[in-house]
């Protein structure tokens, strides 16, 4: 078992919390391995990181989330708020630039973190980040986000999330079929029915829209020196994070990088929807050589 030490980063506004498996410096010659993810946290990327016991692996908690305890009476997220606290994150670990994992709304932050900051990183693999402006159907997936969220103000929780496992499950652009759908029923889903009266979920609250409301800088992230990889899961083929990934990568002048299984396609068991960590940790290895 690889070593796993747990530090605090104080920076304005927040205590920043991550984790360092493996020494620092990196041995072998390569650059440490950050995992990031947006809303999850540090422990998201346990499954996946047990297969890199060769090389240093960085999690953490981003600005507000898990252990990472916000300062700065806010409670919105933002990519260039994360991206701030990882180019100092980085800077700290004091291991020079690094590779980089980033799913969902991570990969958002490392694609500001690299059109801001290009010396951070060497190698971006971003993994279907959730950028409506990429999309054919960008004001349908606007009026999509809308819709799961006002069923998250009106019924809770359960309904705000059957709604926007909908949206992320629905196949092709958002047409009027899936706005003519009748609301989802959270127990077809296993979700909760009550209400717990909370409305600040990073998800479903409008806290996050600043993540899908992104608009990447083409011309910053092609003349970076990084590396980017754009990549998508092989089962999510036509789902609304598929779509933004290809996008995505067609903004950048490139195709999208399959990897095995879906969006969460890195996680263990543990979380529900289990992915297929080996394999996935198989293809980012082999992603990372390539460069």
């Amino acid at each position: 078992m690889t070593k796993t030490q747990t530090h605090t980063l104080a920076l304005p506004g927040v205590d920043l919390v991550y984790d360092v498996r493996g020494p620092l410096q990196p041995a072998g010659g390569r650059p440490a391995l950050v995992m990031i993810g947006q809303p999850m946290t540090a422990e998201g990327f346990d499954s996946l990181a047990a297969h890199f016991t060769d090389r240093t692996v960085v999690t953490y908690d981003p600005r507000g989330l898990g252990r990472s305890i916000r300062k700065d009476a806010r409670s919105d997220h933002t990519p260039q708020h994360q991206a701030t606290d990882l180019h100092l994150l980085v800077k700290a670990l004091g291991a020079g630039p690094v590779d980089m994992f980033a799913s969902s709304g991570g990969a958002v932050t490392a694609l500001e973190l690299v059109a801001t900051h290009p010396g951070d990183v060497v190698t971006l693999v971003a993994h279907e980040p959730p950028i409506n402006a990429v999309l054919p159907d960008a004001a349908a997936a606007e009026r999509a986000r809308a819709a799961f969220h006002e069923a998250y103000q009106a019924k809770g929780t359960g309904a705000g999330m059957a709604a926007f496992i909908a949206m992320t499950s629905w196949q092709g652009e958002f047409t009027d079929a899936y706005f003519a759908q009748p609301e989802p029923d959270p127990v077809m889903f296993g979700l909760p029915t009550d209400d717990d009266g909370t409305r600040d979920d990073p998800l479903l609250s409008k806290n996050s829209w600043a993540i899908s409301d992104y608009r990447p800088d083409a011309g910053a992230l092609t003349a970076a020196p990084t590396r980017i990889v754009i990549a998508v899961g092989e089962e999510s083929a036509g789902t609304y994070t598929a779509r933004t990934a290809v996008g995505t990568a067609a903004l950048l002048g490139q195709e999208a990088t399959v990897f095995p299984s879906h969006h969460g396609g890195f996680l263990g068991g543990q979380f529900g929807y289990a992915g297929k960590p080996e394999e996935f940790a198989a293809r980012l290895r082999e992603v990372l050589a390539a460069g």
